[in-house]
């Protein structure tokens, strides 16, 4: 998922939001919240260039050690997104210490050329949030996007207050589902008295009996309505 970071203003935002990223999560994210990093220990920005849409990033040789062919996915992934965030990178080439880098780690996956989001599809859960982030403020009307996997392509976004109660709920429509991954954009106005914490839920009924599944959540600030 994508988490709010804040840093000093920069010209070099890629290399800032890689920084963030190998950084890892916060240990309240890791203690409270239980979010984790494929991103192995250690691993280091070496440089960072970005050409006709495609970034190349160099990273140091902590960065393709340990882990199986999922923690190697991830981590790839985690990168991709991360740069992809910013509209002049469609896609990412990977260096480790200054080589290109061709079959990666030894698990022997294969990059034999610039990778985008799309690459890594299957490892995304079936509901992807891309906006807002982690610890964002989610505006009010609060707009959700990001991409979906589920039946029918429906699902439901929920807001609830800091006290848990549901604030507002709509149904949501990716633009393709049941089997294949499309993309969502949807607005949810909601109604508080004044800031504050809240929580944005997006989940899936059951196909079988309408028990929430493929549930995903995490803290937003809410506003009033302008």
């Amino acid at each position: 998922m994508p988490v709010l970071r804040e840093v000093p203003r920069t010209p070099a935002i890629g290399t800032a939001a890689m920084a963030a990223l190998l950084a890892g999560p916060t240990a309240d994210e890791s203690g409270e919240r239980l979010i984790t990093s494929a991103v192995p220990d250690g691993s280091r920005l070496l440089g960072l260039t970005i050409d006709n849409g495609v970034a190349t990033v160099d990273l140091s040789s902590e960065f393709e050690s340990g882990g199986g062919s999922l923690s190697i996915t991830v981590r790839l992934a985690q990168v991709v997104y991360t740069l992809t965030q910013f509209p002049t990178v469609q896609s990412v080439r990977f260096e480790i210490d200054g080589r290109p880098v061709s079959v990666f780690s030894s698990e022997g996956l294969i990059l034999d050329g610039p990778v985008d989001r799309p690459s890594f599809d299957d490892v995304l859960p079936s509901i992807y949030v891309d906006r807002p982030a982690y610890g964002a403020a989610i505006g009010n009307p609060a707009r959700i996007v990001g991409s979906a996997n589920v039946f029918e392509a429906t699902f439901l976004v929920t807001l609830l207050d800091g006290a848990g109660a549901t604030i507002a709920e709509r149904q949501a429509m990716a633009s393709c589902g049941t089997g294949c991954r499309g993309t969502f954009d949807v607005t949810v106005p909601y109604d508080v008295a004044e800031a504050g914490w809240g929580t944005l839920r997006v989940w899936d009924g059951s196909a079988r009996d309408g028990s929430p599944e493929n549930v995903r959540e995490y803290p937003v600030w809410l506003t009033p309505a302008t």
